[in-house]
Parts: structure tokens; sequence; C-alpha cells
């Protein structure tokens, strides 16, 4: 009796709180009272601060580049897991992994070559782009708010080369930013490295 009520007892409980149930409840507060809309701001703006060479691309930006035939079209790179891959991408995205880089899709292919990364919301597609820039390629964006935005606002997302509505939602505090609508029912993201 007396063991269990001793101090630091159980500090195991204190870092679960610290590291898993505090910031859900922060994350879920700022989509309930500020919205969807502010909380992609903030994880852009402190993503931008932790990359700050990071180029980025809006999604409308995006989305006219890619329909305009007379200018060179981006290599878009997808910088999730490959389970977050298989339920939806956008339309001919390469999936790259950022915690494993590889530069072979990018073989043969000029320095300044366009290219679009993104991710669920921005973090890994960021470390991507920054990576790529150390490698040289000089021509990189990262796409602002990533799958998840582009997919809250009905742009075209893809599955084995037709559309779909589903969206890996990476884990349940993520994925309160991507609408319920698009939220595939499958087991989060296991990434030691980084957040979505």
């Amino acid at each position: 009796e007396r063991a269990r009520r001793a101090p630091g007892g159980k500090p195991w409980l204190g870092l679960l709180l610290t590291v898993v149930v505090v910031p859900i409840l922060i994350g879920a507060a700022v989509v309930l009272i500020a919205g969807r809309g502010t909380a992609f701001e903030v994880v852009r703006r402190l993503t931008a601060r932790k990359f700050p060479d990071v180029q980025w691309i809006d999604r409308a930006e995006l989305a006219r580049w890619r329909e305009d035939p007379s200018r060179t079209q981006p290599i878009v790179l997808d910088a999730r897991t490959l389970p977050e891959y298989q339920i939806s991408h956008l339309r001919g995205a390469v999936r790259m992994d950022a915690g494993r880089p590889s530069l072979r899709p990018l073989r043969d292919l000029p320095k300044n070559t366009p290219i679009v990364v993104y991710g669920s919301v921005g973090y890994r597609s960021a470390r991507l782009a920054h990576w790529l820039a150390q490698q040289g390629y000089t021509n990189v964006r990262n796409l602002s708010g990533s799958l998840f935005q582009w997919a809250n606002e009905d742009r075209p997302i893809f599955r084995d080369g037709r559309p779909t509505l589903e969206v890996h939602p990476y884990d349940s505090r993520w994925g309160l930013l991507l609408e319920s609508r698009y939220r595939a029912s499958v087991p989060d993201v296991e990434t030691p490295f980084a957040a979505p």
C-alpha cells in the first residue's frame, strides 16, 4: 500500500500523460475551438520554423499547375508510409520514405526538375524536401496542408489509379485534422522519427 502511494511510485503515468494524453487533448481543443484552418496554419508555421529553407506551394496553385499542359509538370512525391500511400495518394504520386529516403525515383532527372512533396499535414514532406535540397535539388516545394487539407477541399485522391474518398488518418490525434468523411478505418501509423 505504501509503495503505491510513495512519491515516484508510478513515473510512467506522468510520462504517459505528458506524451500521449495532453497532446491529444490540446490537438482536439485547437480543432474544436479554432477550426481546422487555424490548426493547419499552426502546423505549417511550426514546420517552417524547423525547416526554414523549405519552399511551400498551396493546394490551389498545385491544382492549376497540374491542369496546365503548357507547363513542365512536377514530380509529385508522397512522403508517407506504404500503408498510408496504399489507402490513397495524389494522382501519379511516387512514394518516397521520409525516414529512409532514396534518390532512386529521381535517377537521371536534372537537379532543377520541379518536385512537389506532400505528407499528411506537411511535416514529413518538409523533412523530405529539406533532405532533397541537401542532395542538390533546387526546385522542391512542400504542399501546404498536404494530403489532409487537399482532401478536405474535395480535391481528387486516388487508389490504384481510381478516385477514392478514403485517406489514412495517421492516428486518432492527427486524424482530427481530416474531415471524418475521409478518414479510413485503419490501424495507426507507427513512425518513430516524426509526426505526419
